[in-house]
């Protein structure tokens, strides 16, 4: 398996921007998709125009304002809603329009209400007509994973051979397991007779906590494009988390092949800004981004780290412009304890230490974490004593 370029289609302020507790207004939009452009994203999709009339200003204003990536905004099959999104992103340097209709039967059926005949009528007219607007337009196939696969293949088939350049196969409800998700992209790929014609795309929700294994096994599958998010947000239990798909790459690169345009070390910047802007907090243990990614508490792994930070760091905490931190609690060493009295400018006796250490313990059990302030009250008890024994 060759070496090859990775899509990253971020979806950040169209998906994740839907999630309860995640809306932002456009000013905040505006300086997210900065971010996401110093990032290095390929595509940012910023936005559903349709969907309001704030929704469609923002589109507009991240088309004129942001270059470098593609800006794409999403609209469902329908002439309102593709004329919508192509004014939206006119502006834009490279503009892309992603349009999607639901293709399995439970959603034909209950949702849509329309025959498979009526669907792939729907796809033929406006992939059509999104191509009169831009050359680069994406198609998904809405809950594509529970779709007849026959059908699929034919929705497939005639969105290329209508003009699409992208094909999205989403899971849309993070129903599928990852060795489903590469045969069921092998397969599709395989069958579709244009397939060659269309970049493929895997648009991975996280309802049993899947969403990156499963990108992953698209990628393996010949995706050349993952629809992801920072932190992970999104619909539901949310996406495909952009800095663990991006990181898997790099760390394992023997396992994943592929490089991205994406600045690493923008990564811990990008997840506190977002986190700033929609008053939502990572989870502590969250991969790659959360704050005890790179923290450590045990004894035995903080004497490893000090030592040598391999034992227990599989990447540097700078690759993603984070910091590196031992904690200091109950479960923390006399090693990690000298080494931070060391980092704020006390040298201890090993007398010193062994009664700080047991001060800090004693102090641990009465609160989760030992603070810098802390350990300064710490050591001035212990030398005023040994003044006044002194004395």
């Amino acid at each position: 398996m060759g070496d090859s370029r990775l899509i990253i289609f971020d979806t950040t302020l169209r998906d994740g921007e839907q999630a309860p507790g995640f809306s932002m207004n456009t000013s905040e939009k505006l300086r997210l998709a900065r971010q996401l452009q110093t990032l290095g994203v390929d595509v940012l999709e910023v936005g559903f125009p349709i969907a309001s009339s704030d929704d469609a200003e923002a589109v507009r204003l991240i088309a004129s304002e942001i270059t470098g990536p593609v800006i794409a905004g999403l609209a469902r099959c329908n002439r309102a809603d593709i004329e919508c999104a192509a004014e939206a992103i006119k502006a834009a340097e490279r503009s892309r329009i992603h349009t999607f209709i639901a293709t399995s039967d439970l959603h034909l059926d209950r949702k849509l209400r329309i025959s498979r005949e009526e669907c792939l009528e729907a796809v033929i007219e406006n992939v059509t007509l999104a191509r009169t607007f831009t050359d680069d337009v994406e198609f998904s196939a809405e809950d594509a994973t529970r779709t007849d696969l026959d059908f699929l293949c034919q929705i497939v088939e005639t969105a290329i051979a209508h003009g699409a350049t992208t094909v999205n196969l989403p899971d849309t409800v993070g129903y599928c397991t990852p060795d489903e998700i590469e045969h069921f992209f092998t397969d599709v790929i395989g069958r579709v007779p244009n397939s060659d014609r269309a970049v493929f795309s895997a648009h991975c929700h996280d309802d049993l906590g899947l969403a990156v294994a499963n990108s992953l096994a698209a990628v393996r599958a010949g995706c050349q494009q993952v629809e992801c998010t920072i932190n992970g947000v999104g619909e539901r239990a949310g996406n495909a988390s952009l800095e663990e798909i991006v990181m898997v790459m790099r760390v394992r690169h023997d396992r994943m092949p592929y490089t991205t345009g994406i600045e690493t070390t923008a990564l811990f910047g990008t997840s506190q800004l977002l986190s700033e802007l929609t008053g939502e907090r990572v989870q502590a243990n969250k991969a790659i981004v959360g704050r005890n990614a790179f923290a450590h508490e045990a004894g035995i792994h903080q004497d490893g780290v000090i030592k040598d930070r391999r034992t227990y760091e599989i990447m540097l905490p700078g690759d993603i412009g984070a910091t590196s931190h031992l904690v200091l609690g109950k479960h923390s060493g006399r090693h990690a304890l000298k080494k931070r009295y060391e980092e704020i400018g006390f040298e201890l006796s090993r007398f010193e230490i062994d009664r700080a250490y047991r001060a800090m313990i004693d102090l641990a059990d009465l609160q989760k974490t030992i603070e810098d302030a802390d350990l300064v009250s710490i050591v001035e008890q212990i030398r005023a004593e040994q003044s006044a024994g002194a004395a």
